[in-house]
């Protein structure tokens, strides 16, 4: 690939957005976590220390006898253990942090604190919202709507997320908010190209999940659309092996959202029974490969997760760290066509984003100039989006 145009993203230039999760975000969050759970002093000591090296310190190595230590010298420690957490690239420090993160609260350790998710207090905050009951009940007004009203309501809640209200995507049948929020690229109707209504139980759709609680309540909606409209025979929820990134979606968060949806009265509660009847007769299936925690852009997937996606009819990459590993977390000219990025990927590939981070590609001259001139922070403040779809037939 030619990324002479296209630096990577690095952390040690001040100012930058990379540099300000490093230095602000990550020890707000170390706070938050300690604030959250009543962790005991060996715990909370082990923060301490995390939070001191990540500010003053060297990049230390996991402890030997951690299931992963091999792995990750293999994932490129041998190159930044011993320098500064400014060293490494944007992407392999921000995932080393949640993983010593989790080290440092036990979530590997045998013992009482094995396998509690720290983020779970913000997660469950969430879902179980007042806000979410608001927002499934305008599931009941949609149901009216023709079908493709319908299907672009729903992807248009799944490609927003928790950065809008869902009740407002679905009720406006819409897939942006008014005002300054838009869609800078719209390759909807490309996307359903490759999912008509009815296209039989042979269609296979992969999504690979961003967030957990209100974000993933939507995903779960535009899955159990594609199922019960025959545009999908088949779907699988890709999730992360364990916490990561705060808010991202695990096991646990997946059957979490399952339950507040089945538990919903109205069109939500029978769409979370149908999906939960999905999951047992085999037509949802979840899935969470290591690789999904990895440091890595998707070029690096492993062939067996590569033969996975590659027999999908199309794999759905949601989210903003989704879109970074999908196209390569690079500094690229936003022109840079979007297709070019993504040939690697092995099979059709839709990416839905909302823009938080540096990365873009795929932008017409036209809007890349009209943004750049506004004079805003559009790549980083959660008010664009896009849908891109590439590859056979898209």
């Amino acid at each position: 690939m030619d990324t002479a145009d296209a630096p990577e993203i690095r952390t040690d230039v001040p100012g930058t957005f990379a540099h300000g999760v490093l230095a602000e975000r990550h020890p707000a969050l170390i706070a938050r976590v300690r604030e959250a759970t009543p962790y005991p002093p060996v715990e909370q000591r082990a923060l301490d220390a995390l939070l001191s090296e990540i500010t003053r310190g060297a990049v230390a190595p996991l402890p030997r006898e951690a299931h992963d230590a091999e792995r990750w010298v293999a994932w490129g420690g041998d190159a930044y253990y011993g320098g500064t957490w400014f060293d490494p690239p944007f992407l392999w420090a921000e995932s080393y942090f949640y993983r010593r993160l989790l080290g440092a609260v036990g979530y590997f350790t045998p013992g009482p604190w094995r396998g509690l998710d720290p983020f779970a207090p913000f997660k469950d905050a969430e879902l179980r919202g007042g806000t979410v009951d608001e927002e499934l009940a305008a599931l009941d007004a949609l149901a009216a709507r023709p079908e493709v009203e319908r299907a672009d309501a729903l992807l248009g809640a799944a490609l927003w997320g928790n950065r809008a209200d869902l009740g407002f995507r679905i009720t406006a049948g819409e897939a942006e908010p008014d005002g300054a929020d838009r869609l800078v690229a719209d390759d909807r109707d490309r996307l359903w190209g490759l999912l008509p209504p009815g296209g039989g139980p042979d269609v296979r759709v992969h999504l690979i999940a961003d967030n957990a609680g209100r974000e993933l309540v939507p995903d779960l909606l535009l899955l159990d659309h594609l199922l019960r409209t025959g545009r999908a025979g088949r779907v699988v929820l890709h999730v992360k092996p364990y916490p990561y990134y705060v808010s991202d979606a695990t096991t646990s968060d997946a059957t979490a959202a399952l339950r507040r949806l089945g538990a919903a009265p109205g069109r939500a509660g029978e769409a979370g029974r149908r999906l939960w009847t999905a999951v047992a007769d085999g037509r949802l299936g979840i899935g969470a490969h290591p690789f999904f925690c990895a440091p890595f852009p998707y070029d690096a997937m492993p062939d067996d997760l590569r033969a996975e996606l590659g027999s999908a009819t199309v794999t759905i990459v949601k989210g903003d760290l989704n879109y970074r590993r999908l196209v390569g977390d690079r500094l690229w000219p936003p022109t840079t066509p979007f297709a070019s990025r993504v040939a690697h990927f092995p099979g059709p590939v839709a990416a839905l984003r909302t823009l938080k981070s540096d990365v873009i590609t795929g932008l017409a001259p036209a809007t890349a100039t009209a943004l750049d001139a506004s004079g805003k922070p559009w790549r980083v403040s959660g008010t664009q989006a896009l849908v891109q779809v590439a590859g056979a037939g898209a």
